[in-house]
């Protein structure tokens, strides 16, 4: 079984889902590129939970979870399969916290399905989600995911669904708007510690600073990015995959770890 690389990607708006430019043929080449995985493990900004929850059901749902789209975005649907069996395997690996499993009340929600239906348009691969846990510490997220970096050696693909810079309130809808300096500031601040390696500063000190506060107002977008971090290894190669901004507030950074 191939060793799975770990990735994480901006999702941005729910358009993207349905839109065809720059952003979604890059996801559509980036799933042609990599090994192919036995199943995926799906983190989610838009899953948040008191306590920690895995998906356990056999057929997720995809949940349309936005309002005020076009009914083409809400018509959707990406049938893959879950799996009861890896989402047994999350919750004996995980000894910090207990994981619970939901067998009824979630699915893929639009930060698993909007990339996933360019990574793999044919949701051939099964998808397990594991929630956030809102009550916890940026540490907290890090080291949860340092509990299941062996997923990566039996074909699992570790996807982390957020975006680096996530401010809504500031927001411009002009396609072609400039992203506001403070916007541009942490993202950078970000590329230059993930190519140093300096998770410790990207778990402790990312909105300590106004760039930061500015970029994520909530961290719901944050923590995704945390459990790609700690399910990487010191020996993985870090590679961009993507860069960009819409809307002005929104990174579309991704990159991959392998």
């Amino acid at each position: 079984m191939n060793r799975m690389p770990v990735l994480f990607l901006g999702h941005g708006s729910p358009m993207n889902a349905i839109e065809t430019n720059v952003y979604t043929q890059t996801l559509s080449q980036l799933g042609k590129s990599l090994p192919k995985p036995r199943a995926i493990l799906c983190v989610s900004a838009h899953w948040e939970t008191d306590g920690t929850r895995v998906t356990r059901m056999a057929r997720p749902r995809t949940i349309h979870d936005f309002h005020g789209f076009p009914k083409a975005l809400f018509d959707v649907q990406y049938p893959a399969a879950g799996s009861v069996d890896l989402a047994d395997t999350i919750s004996s690996l995980v000894k910090s916290t207990r994981v619970q499993a939901d067998e009824k009340e979630w699915g893929l929600d639009h930060g698993a399905w909007s990339v996933l239906k360019h990574l793999y348009p044919q949701a051939e691969i099964p998808v397990v989600q594991l929630s956030l846990d809102r009550r916890q510490p940026a540490s907290f997220h890090f080291q949860l995911e340092r509990e299941l970096t062996a997923l990566r050696e039996q074909g699992v693909l570790i996807l982390g669904s957020g975006n680096v810079v996530h401010n809504l309130r500031k927001i411009n809808w002009d396609e072609a708007a400039r992203p506001w300096d403070w916007a541009v500031e942490f993202n950078d601040w970000m590329k230059d510690r993930l190519l140093a390696r300096d998770y410790e500063s990207i778990i402790d000190a990312a909105t300590k600073t106004s760039a930061g506060k500015l970029s994520h107002p909530t961290l719901d977008h944050y923590w995704p990015l945390l459990y790609v971090l700690g399910a990487s290894e010191d020996s993985d190669q870090l590679r961009f995959e993507y860069e960009g901004y819409q809307h002005a507030s929104i990174s579309m950074l991704s990159f991959s770890m392998s």
